[in-house]
């Protein structure tokens, strides 16, 4: 789908790690289609089974559904892995550069988070290509349960050693650029735990052993946790220093990192109360699922608001997407438009459509999934469009946010 130089010319960032969540995000997408569309009685996921059966007997629009959702799942799992591959070569040529050092003493060094949250989403898009193409998976599946929470534990315990160092080097000896912070740069950290922590809460919404459930429940807990404090404190320290010295042009699309953080929460929760519910009966009902999503839908418009505002007033569409300028932070205005693309999906079936608010296929109803459709394919452009651009033949000066 894009040209990976072996060598490219550009400067390298660990913000590169953006175009494999980007692309893993982007499956996800595609799989809310089969989620929601194709019934799968037994299981609260569709497996290969069910799809089979519904392409089998479903009608036209279903059938089309279908192909469409498994051709791009497929073709996103390509790039997935092909750009985690050349993510993870870069970056062992990357850490014997002064450039690294230099980054590991400053407030940048809080970027090297990309890649645990790029290792999380591949780990979830694994989940995602086996539930699609594997025939039988669901009768392993227990076994595979505790596999996947090693997988997310050791991601995690990644991230934590990564923030320890980051920690202990700045309120110890200090150094951290509180004028330079002046974006939500610092955010992603928080978006790197929730992304291992919506990992562990699937076996919570899947497992028939309530002992799975429970420790699903746990560890998932802790990462969410983690991850909201990190968020709080450094949006606060982010919104004073831009408020005090403004925002900067390349570091712009952080300000919308809040929208992916929300939908990952917002599903580590919905799999977290699904197992509650069913194991542990504790019962929130539809009504409550529908105020919640409502509320964090509307948070993360709010949130869209403000950061396309401060992007109009840079230009940094016309600068650093369709313009000649390149910034390794590009990356990031995949994840808003993805993750409001997949909330919208599960506000409107798991809010309107389960409070009864909305008929599952009526206007109203398509109307909306035409929406989330819509950002879908402009963030399949997007993503397109920026690995011709910074992966291409063509590459010159890529710059690198250093904060």
């Amino acid at each position: 789908m894009s040209h990976h130089p072996n060598t490219p010319r550009a400067p390298y960032s660990p913000l590169y790690f953006l175009a494999t969540l980007g692309a893993g995000g982007l499956m996800v997408t595609f799989f809310m289609y089969l989620m929601f569309w194709v019934p799968h009685p037994g299981q609260p996921v569709p497996i290969f089974e069910d799809i089979l059966a519904a392409f089998q007997t479903g009608g036209i629009p279903l059938k089309a559904a279908i192909i469409v959702a498994v051709t791009g799942i497929a073709g996103l799992a390509f790039l997935m892995i092909r750009s985690l591959i050349w993510n993870l070569s870069r970056l062992s040529q990357f850490r014997r550069t002064d450039a690294y050092t230099a980054l590991r003493t400053s407030n940048a060094e809080t970027q090297l988070m990309a890649i645990p949250l790029a290792l999380a989403m591949v780990v979830n898009g694994g989940f995602i290509i086996g539930l699609v193409f594997v025939p039988g998976l669901w009768g392993v599946v227990e076994l595979l349960f505790p596999l996947a929470m090693i997988a997310f534990i050791a991601i995690g315990a990644y991230g934590l050693m990564i923030m320890r160092d980051f920690f202990g080097r700045v309120m110890v000896k200090g150094g951290f650029d509180c004028a330079k912070n002046n974006s939500f740069a610092q955010v992603l950290p928080a978006f790197a735990f929730a992304m291992v922590g919506v990992g562990l809460a699937a076996p919570a919404a899947m497992s028939s052993l309530p002992v799975v459930v429970g420790l699903s429940f746990i560890l998932s807990s802790f990462f969410i946790v983690v991850a909201i404090l990190l968020a709080f404190a450094n949006v606060i320290l982010g919104l004073r220093s831009m408020m005090e010295h403004g925002a900067t042009a390349e570091s712009a699309p952080t300000l919308l990192v809040i929208v992916p953080l929300i939908t990952v929460i917002t599903i580590a929760w919905l799999r977290q109360s699904h197992g509650m519910h069913v194991h542990f009966d504790v019962h929130g009902g539809a009504g409550a699922t529908f105020s919640m999503l409502t509320t964090l839908l509307m948070v993360q418009l709010a949130v869209l608001a403000l950061g396309l505002t401060v992007l109009r007033g840079f230009g940094y569409v016309g600068t650093y997407i369709t313009g000649d300028a390149k910034s390794a932070g590009s990356y990031a205005l995949v994840c808003p438009g993805v993750a409001l693309s997949v909330m919208l999906h599960f506000w409107l079936n798991k809010g309107l459509v389960a409070s009864g608010l909305v008929d599952k296929f009526s206007l109203t109803y398509l109307a909306i999934s035409a929406v989330a459709i819509g950002l879908q394919v402009a963030m399949i452009w997007l993503v397109l469009k920026l690995n011709a651009k910074h992966m291409g033949r063509d590459d010159s000066h890529v710059a690198v946010p250093a904060e």
